[in-house]
């Protein structure tokens, strides 16, 4: 394997993984509102939006311009 395809390869598995992280802190919140029949405290809301900041900022120094912070700006 060549050193620009191992990069490559390295690039989309770390924007991968962050998009998984994203879906999974949202998939979290939404869990925990079903149980608690209302949303999860705002202190957790405000840290897992700060969580997917951080895996957004990593994801797009290895690819920019996706549809990952258009879909993030969605999540509630």
């Amino acid at each position: 394997m060549e050193d620009t395809e191992l990069k490559s390869m390295l690039a989309d598995l770390i924007w991968l993984d962050a998009l998984i992280a994203t879906e999974l802190i949202q998939v979290t919140e939404n869990t925990s509102a079903i149980l608690r029949k209302s949303p999860p405290p705002e202190s957790c809301l405000m840290d897992h939006q700060a969580l997917r900041a951080i895996a957004l900022t990593i994801a797009e120094k290895y690819h920019k311009d996706t549809a990952l912070a258009r879909h993030l700006s969605k999540h509630q």
